[in-house]
């Protein structure tokens, strides 16, 4: 969930340092520091707890105008957030400093073995135990250095760092910048995301692209168990257990203005407002009218290797579950293939039956969460097919999976997830029809699909302009304490989706479930304060859902429904009813998403909440 960001080069590294952890605010945290080495190679390090505001102001105090330089967001894990406790982390006697995301699970091992070597600790912190360590081990090197009279090189850093990493049980991004080679930034990686942005006589180093945006158009993906030296002119890359390797130089294909707010006041409400388009680059390319069917070119799996599938696991958390759960009411009943939905926490812990016909979806829209990339790797290990539906390219998930599918919704960086969630869904439509085209599903039923998709971005456009109304409802419910969200068939998953967002944002008590499931329990909290949010729009099973939400009125319970335009007879029922255009049963989780998208933000701007970065939560969860 941390953040690290770094740069070498003729700039003034605080410079960049700064906007880089600006950028990385998404990722949530609650203390961040910088370290920089100074002119006469001693490490200046600056931290401070709170928004990035308060470092920049403790910079500003104190400036350096060092070209190198390393930077670092956190987010409590061990120990609280304190100055004490923020990184980067000085190692030995001032010899390095480090930044580190992940967790060491070994680190109270370690910390006694050091402390009985007689390093002393200033922070509780698993990260301080590796710059010890590190430290530890080059100690004996630089002594005999001294002795002999000869210089150490970048590589005897290197080995030192590889002799460390095997000593570490865990997950880490390292950044380290050491006083005895002040020209070079070293990384290492293992579980957790590292890039390297490729400038003209710079560098740059970041958890993700978004810092890199702006900077560089080419980026350098770190593999687990790589270690880089980056110095402004050079870049060299090496395996932990093998010697220097080729790395590739790929394009960095994102604009300034997708990482910009733009003319929102939020980049949740930009986000919400870019899912017309972001729905566009989804299918982009993916439409086979001929053949009526959509088109992968990332599965790396044959058509005939497909027909082979008699089950579909997909394993996701959070946001990423709901739209999981909305693809297998779908692929199910299109493609009549069995599908299951697991918790990647629980999956990567379990030992389930499953087939050597099991087919494995990892769904993420960073690509790094952490029990998603564990449970995959479970699942590679037994010998399944991994596949991953995932918006980052080059994330940790889609380098490891065996094929897949991008979501090209371009860079999300509120932390509650809108327009991945509905581009999720969408390509589980598309991988419905795709799969559905190789059973049972007739010609024209999968034109009629083609034509209901190309109209979707249309669709949402009309439901976006709710956005008033929407929030004139806010205004009446901002103060209630408690909701429930309701729906069934396709929209069960929408009003866990709907009920997540207002807990995520605005910290209100809101649970989902589907809407016949109220009599067997949860109608106990129906009362005048705890409004019912009914996602209902035109179906078969519309009345059904009419009838539940006359049970709630009858108890005096407030009722918001979201209802298809035309339908007069919801309004002469609910207390407040929110329109949405008509569309096929299956493309109205993303279009009935809309409200519910705009309903949390309203709530939660209303109740004076931080939005884009909701406390306690990050945008991509890096520690189980």
């Amino acid at each position: 969930m941390c953040g690290i960001v770094g740069y070498v080069g003729p700039r003034v590294a605080q410079d960049f340092l700064l906007e880089g952890l600006r950028r990385l605010e998404y990722r949530g945290y609650d203390s961040a520091g910088t370290a920089t080495l100074t002119s006469d190679n001693s490490i200046k390090v600056t931290k401070s707890v709170g928004r990035i505001a308060t470092l920049a102001q403790e910079v500003a105090a104190d400036p350096c105008d060092s070209g190198i330089g390393i930077g670092h967001t956190r987010w409590a894990t061990h120990g609280a957030a304190t100055k004490s406790n923020a990184h980067p982390h000085i190692g030995g006697e001032n010899l390095l400093a480090m930044a580190h995301n992940g967790v060491i699970e070994n680190f109270a091992e370690l910390r006694t073995q050091l402390k009985q070597k007689g390093y002393t600790f200033n922070s509780e912190t698993d990260t301080e135990v590796v710059a010890h360590l590190l430290a530890d081990i080059l100690k004996p090197k630089l002594e005999a250095q001294e002795k002999s009279g000869t210089k150490l090189t970048t590589q005897d850093a290197v080995a030192a760092i590889k002799e460390a990493m095997a000593q570490l049980r865990g997950t880490f991004g390292l950044a380290i910048i050491f006083r005895e080679w002040p020209d070079s930034i070293f990384a290492a990686r293992l579980g957790s995301p590292l890039v390297i942005g490729v400038g003209d006589g710079e560098h740059f180093l970041a958890s993700d692209a978004q810092p890199l945006v702006g900077f560089t158009d080419r980026i350098v993906y770190l593999a687990d168990n790589q270690v880089a030296i980056v110095n402004a002119d050079t870049l060299q890359v090496s395996h932990r257990d093998a010697g220097v390797v080729a790395h590739d130089v790929k394009a960095l294909n994102v604009e300034s203005n997708q990482v910009d707010m733009g003319d929102f006041d939020h980049y949740m409400l930009k986000e919400i407002f870019e899912q017309p388009e972001a729905l566009r680059n989804t299918m982009r390319g993916r439409l086979n009218e001929h053949d009526a069917t959509a088109v992968f070119g990332g599965l790396n799996l044959t058509p005939q290797e497909l027909r082979k599938v008699n089950r579909i696991v997909f394993t996701a958390c959070g946001t990423s579950w709901h739209s999981s759960l909305f693809g297998e009411y779908l692929i199910e009943e299109v493609a009549q293939i069995p599908v299951e939905v697991e918790y990647a926490s629980e999956l990567r812990y379990r030992n389930p039956p499953m087939d050597e016909a099991t087919l494995i979806f990892a769904i993420t829209q960073s690509g790094e969460t952490a029990d998603t990339l564990a449970a995959l790797r479970e699942m590679k290990r037994k010998g399944h097919q991994t596949l991953a539906i995932c918006n980052v390219v080059g994330s940790s998930i889609a380098q490891e999976a065996t094929g897949g599918i991008y979501l090209h919704a371009g860079p999300e960086i509120g932390v509650a997830s809108t327009k991945a969630y509905s581009s999720q869904c969408l390509s589980l439509i598309l991988l419905a029809l795709y799969l559905g085209r190789q059973r049972h599903l007739s010609y024209s039923r999968g034109r009629d699909m083609i034509e209901a998709i190309k109209q979707l971005p249309e669709k949402v456009e009309t439901a976006l302009k709710t956005n008033e109304a929407v929030r004139k409802i806010a205004e009446k419910y901002q103060k209630y304490d408690n909701f429930l969200y309701l729906g069934r068939h396709y929209n069960f998953p929408t009003a866990l989706e709907g009920a997540l967002k207002l807990k995520e944002i605005s910290y209100i008590h809101a649970e989902g479930y589907p809407a016949a499931e109220m009599k067997h329990g949860p109608i106990a909290l129906v009362d005048e304060k705890t409004p019912s949010v009914f996602v209902m729009p035109h179906g078969f099973i519309y009345e059904k859902v009419m009838s539940n939400l006359e049970e709630i009125k009858a108890r005096g319970g407030p009722v918001i429904a979201i209802a298809a335009e035309g339908d007069e007879r919801i309004a002469e029922v609910a207390d407040d009813v929110i329109y949405i255009p008509k569309v096929a049963a299956y493309l109205q989780p993303i279009v009935a998403g809309i409200p519910l998208q705009l309903l949390s933000y309203h709530i939660a701007v209303l109740r004076g909440c931080d939005v884009d970065k909701p406390r306690n939560l990050a945008k991509s969860v890096t520690v189980e």
